[in-house]
């Protein structure tokens, strides 16, 4: 992508750990620590995209706020570089929308959650 620095910090856990993927995506290898998303918890989507689905599956894994501290999403927190986030963001499909979180390791990283998926549930 550039020389610029890898100020970004990216939480990943889905299609962004396959290594095709990140080269497609990024030109590179990803190296990340391994680290946890609390609070919120794995869903499934249809992937309709074209495009999307020549890259990688067409269900793919999308995470919803909960709320619940039991809950966790398991990944890795990969350091990139403001070009290589745009392009993640290019790659993300209209399903998906990124938004700031905070890591059990107490990173704050971005995340790809789904569109409507990130408002906390509250049982009855």
């Amino acid at each position: 992508m550039s020389d610029a620095p890898a100020n970004e910090i990216l939480f990943t856990y889905d299609t962004l750990r396959i290594p095709q993927v990140q080269l497609d995506t990024f030109g590179r290898l990803m190296n990340g620590d391994a680290d946890v998303l609390p609070c919120y918890t794995v869903d499934y989507v249809d992937i309709e995209d074209p495009h999307a689905v020549r890259s990688a599956q067409a269900s793919r894994p999308i995470v919803r706020r909960t709320g619940n501290p039991l809950d966790k999403v398991v990944g890795a927190a990969v350091r990139i570089t403001e070009d290589e986030l745009d392009a993640a963001d290019e790659y993300k499909v209209e399903e998906y929308h990124r938004e700031r979180v905070r890591l059990a390791s107490g990173l704050d990283a971005w995340v790809y959650v789904g569109h409507g998926m990130d408002r906390a549930i509250h049982p009855e």
